[in-house]
């Protein structure tokens, strides 16, 4: 139509070289921020996101552990996995991938796809490994897994065996420091939770003991019983046969709260003001997951750990499962690295 104008004479003709200076002066808006304005390649992604997250999820859901079968963390994730399976409407399956410090599984989940179907049961180890172990994977856990939501805490006990005059917290610091060096104090091992706990304890107390490692909670429970060691921090399920028949004397719970399960211990903090050290679990994702993806995960999660029925199963165990959400957990993770962290550089603790 312009064309048929111009050779009309309806619109009258102007030099070429007219042209090109009114277009440099004419004002005209600057060109969109590229985040403002997302290319039309980014649209299809989009869709398919909102697609996977609609029909989330349609097969069974893996979540790993980075422990072997047995104990308190491998029968919470069953519980809580088998739970989440009748909130989800498919079965969650629990793949038990223990190895280097529960790396093994870290890694296999940070790396994996993001699309849901492989979350891992994350455990206060996360918060010690960067430390503790730098060059296990992933270095940097706030950054490489994204939070779904708090599973649980439990406390530790504090135990003697019975030869031990304490009854006590305060009773076996007296005792410590008028004996020094003399306090074997067992551990799980070097840079476990109650391992790390000991050492909050040792330096808050101003003690001097002898920390004997052990390769797992089990035997470290055993030396106990049989006086070859005198304390350790134990979890419930392990300390509890054992303080039941007498083989060896409680005498407070790591945390800063009492224990339902266990109502006499006091909280080591009312002799060293502060003290609280627990065990938790929280679930994770692989970086990249959906925002609905992890929400209908979240939901699921939320509606399992307020399932009455499921925290009455697993408070003989000595746990308290935590309705935490993902920020809660994200903020749980990032204290105890800081708080682990420090401890770890302040005693000078390396690994085995």
């Amino acid at each position: 139509m312009l064309r048929l104008g111009l050779a009309a004479g309806l619109i009258p003709r102007r030099p070429a070289s007219s042209l090109r200076p009114r277009l440099r002066e004419e004002p005209h808006d600057p060109p969109p921020h590229p985040a403002a304005c997302p290319p039309l390649l980014g649209l299809p992604g989009l869709a398919a996101q909102a697609q996977t997250a609609e029909g989330y999820p349609s097969r069974a859901v893996s979540v790993l552990l980075g422990y072997p079968p047995g104990g308190v963390t491998d029968t919470t994730t069953r519980a809580v996995a088998e739970r989440m399976s009748r909130e989800l409407g498919q079965t969650v399956v629990v793949e038990n991938r223990a190895g280097a410090a529960t790396a093994v599984a870290n890694t296999a989940v940070a790396q994996a796809r993001p699309d849901g179907y492989t979350l891992l049961m994350g455990t206060s180890t996360l918060a010690i490994n960067p430390a503790l172990q730098p060059n296990l994977t992933p270095k940097e856990p706030m950054r490489e897994l994204v939070p779904i939501g708090m599973v649980f805490r439990t406390a530790f006990v504090l135990h003697v065996h019975p030869s031990l005059p304490v009854r006590s917290t305060a009773e076996l610091i007296a005792w410590a420091k008028a004996n020094p060096g003399k306090l074997n104090f067992g551990s799980s091992g070097t840079g476990a939770v109650n391992h790390l706990s000991q050492a909050m304890f040792v330096e808050r107390a101003g003690i001097e003991v002898v920390h004997v490692p052990y390769r797992g909670g089990a035997p470290a429970l055993l030396d106990l019983r049989a006086g070859r060691i005198q304390a350790m921090f134990a979890a419930v399920l392990e300390a509890l046969p054992a303080m039941q028949d007498g083989a060896t004397r409680g005498l407070a719970i790591s945390s800063a709260e009492r224990l339902p399960l266990l109502p006499d211990l006091p909280p080591v903090a009312e002799a060293l003001p502060g003290f609280n050290t627990v065990f938790w679990q929280g679930l994770f994702a692989p970086p990249g997951t959906p925002a609905p993806v992890l929400a209908r995960l979240g939901a699921a999660l939320h509606a399992t750990t307020e399932d009455p029925e499921l925290r009455a199963r697993l408070a003989p165990h000595g746990v308290v499962l935590e309705t935490g959400d993902a920020a809660a957990l994200a903020r749980t993770l990032a204290e105890e690295t800081a708080m682990w962290g420090k401890l770890i550089r302040d005693a000078g603790i390396k690994p085995d």
